[in-house]
């Protein structure tokens, strides 16, 4: 390798921290920090259409997280050191009880206008919201070269999950979100499919 090949591949140590990024990383990173902010904006559009306090509660302490989260992805990005304020845990409300069965309900049809827009629309765009920002992290976390980037893509999609799980939780509870089960039979077949490997217990 001559000089000027060697000079193309300088290493991360060699290089400012703010340009030690690789291209996919960035047009991953872009497109993921770019659904937030349309995420961030329509949590803002929703707000006014909230009628469940609990909801409204829920709504809050998300877009509070999500614009930390934000700022945290920012800095990182143009710095390509450890942030500031760096990814924590986002603790849910709403309790772990799952509600299975299906009820009889209408056919839900779009909403014809802005007046129709109620509390399951709004929990269901934050339920998009979330499903599509922990996709896009997923994918920029195993894009990212820079290792402080790729850990706060990775570190937060736990706390997406868990926000999104919050939020099926709250649509369960109120019959929005209904969760049928197979017949007991079927459902004893996939749980009993698959057998451990023997031996691997830790010594």
């Amino acid at each position: 390798m001559d000089n000027q090949q060697q000079q193309q591949f300088q290493g991360s140590a060699q290089m400012p921290a703010q340009q030690s990024h690789g291209g996919h990383e960035l047009f991953d990173a872009h497109e993921a920090i770019g659904g937030l902010v349309g995420g961030m904006e329509q949590y803002m559009l929703y707000a006014d259409h909230i009628q469940d306090p609990e909801l409204k509660t829920m709504h809050q302490q998300h877009n509070d997280y999500i614009t930390q989260l934000y700022n945290t992805l920012v800095e990182t990005l143009q710095t390509g050191q450890e942030p500031t304020v760096e990814t924590y845990t986002y603790n849910m409300t709403q309790t772990n009880d799952v509600t299975y069965g299906m009820q009889p309900s209408p056919p839900k049809t779009p909403a014809q206008s802005v007046n129709e827009i109620n509390d399951q629309c709004v929990s269901s765009y934050m339920m998009g919201v979330l499903k599509q920002s922990a996709s896009s992290f997923t994918m920029s976390a195993l894009e990212a070269t820079n290792p402080v980037m790729r850990r706060v893509f990775a570190d937060s999609i736990p706390n997406l999950i868990e926000m999104a799980y919050e939020v099926f939780l709250y649509q369960n509870k109120h019959q929005y979100y209904q969760v049928p089960q197979l017949k007991q039979q079927d459902m004893q077949a996939y749980i009993n499919s698959f057998a451990p490997v023997p031996g691997t217990m830790p010594h």
